[in-house]
Order: C-alpha cells, then structure tokens, then sequence
C-alpha cells in the first residue's frame, strides 16, 4: 500500500494508459460490422450492401457493387433491390449513424440479417479497402 501512495503518479499513468489501450475494444462492442466483416459477408455468404446516403454522398463515393437507396426511401424500395430475405444485408452511409437506423427499417420488413457497418464508409476507407465513383 506504501508503494501505492508514494507512487500514485505511476500508477495514474498506468491506469490511464491501460483505459486507451481498451477504448478501441469497448467502443466496437457497441454494435456494428467491421469492414473486415462485411467483406466477409460479401464474399462468402453474398451479402447485398445497400447505401442509404442521399444520391449525391453515393456519387463521390461507395463501397464497390452497393446499390443506393436513401434512408428516407427504404420502406418503399428495399423491397425491389433485394428479394431474398435471407441473404445478408450490409447497410452503408458515410459515418454509420444512418445505417443503423436502416437496420431497424430493413429488420421491420424482415430482412432479419441486416447489419450497419460500423463506422460507415469512413471506417471502409480507413481500412484501404476499394470505393467507387460515379462515372463524370
């Protein structure tokens, strides 16, 4: 106990930097695909990722093969762009906060695999994975 009081700077230091060093691990616990994960999904289980940013965001850029369909769109054409229920969908838009209010549309119309990607597309470029743009 001793060496507790005489060394209490040390063993704030401690403290705080084993709490920076688990923030990553606590703050993706809340939810959410990863990039890593939605590539996964897509390639072996063909998953469908839908972008729910608005039709200019979905222009400058998205994630390879997704199909756009606004947010505010998503009750009336989810339907149409996916028919099978029980494929995989990702939903995508630029930070993840859009999408996963999506997921609650998509799980209301039965599509119970739907998924947000966490941290959006910000989080899929930061990962280096691939986007495309709408041809000029």
């Amino acid at each position: 106990m001793k060496f507790i009081l005489d060394n209490w700077q040390l063993m704030s230091i401690a403290l705080v930097s084993g709490g920076l060093l688990l923030w990553p691990v606590i703050q993706s616990a809340g939810g959410g695909l990863t990039p890593d994960g939605a590539v996964t999904l897509i390639n072996r289980e063909k998953a469908v990722v839908i972008d729910v940013c608005e039709s200019e965001e979905f222009a400058a850029g998205h994630v390879g093969g997704a199909k756009n369909i606004p947010l505010n769109s998503l009750d009336d054409k989810l339907a149409g762009a996916i028919k099978n229920k029980a494929l995989p969908v990702i939903l995508v838009c630029q930070t993840g906060a859009r999408s996963a209010r999506g997921v609650a549309i998509a799980k209301k119309l039965g599509y119970d695999n739907a998924q947000s990607l966490h941290g959006g597309l910000k989080a899929w470029i930061a990962a280096n994975l691939p986007i495309e743009k709408a041809a000029a």
